[in-house]
């Protein structure tokens, strides 16, 4: 059974910076695509980054293109989103998923889903 658990969200000034973990568990750590996506109440779930299997091919929103980074540790099987100079509006619940789409940010190609994690921008 395929489990994701998201951490290394909270509370975080304008500008700072942050890292998301997604660790995996149940499956071999390259037979997925991972995505990370967020959301707001009262929005649709926002892809925001995906990486490739083996992690050759990466793909960002427009909206954090140049301030998050993507990658991923076969090795330990946990996928990292590094978000730096961070912005109020990048305040959600961040999500990880995995599916099988290379390259697709659209949250109904991804099966499979952690729990979530708060970052929140705020002075």
């Amino acid at each position: 059974q395929v489990r994701l658990v998201e951490s290394g969200g909270g509370l975080v000034q304008p500008g700072g910076s942050l890292r998301l973990s997604c660790a995996a568990s149940g499956y071999s750590p390259d037979s997925y695509v991972i995505g990370w996506f967020r959301q707001v109440p009262g929005k649709e779930r926002e892809g925001v980054s995906c990486i490739s299997n083996s992690g050759g091919s990466i793909y960002y929103a427009d909206s954090v293109q140049g301030r998050f980074t993507i990658s991923r540790d076969n090795a330990k099987n946990t996928v990292y989103l590094q978000m730096n100079s961070l912005k109020p509006e990048d305040t959600a619940v961040y999500y990880c998923a995995a599916g099988w789409s290379s390259g697709s940010l659209h949250f109904n190609t991804y099966p499979y889903w952690g729990q979530g994690t708060q970052v929140t921008v705020s002075s």
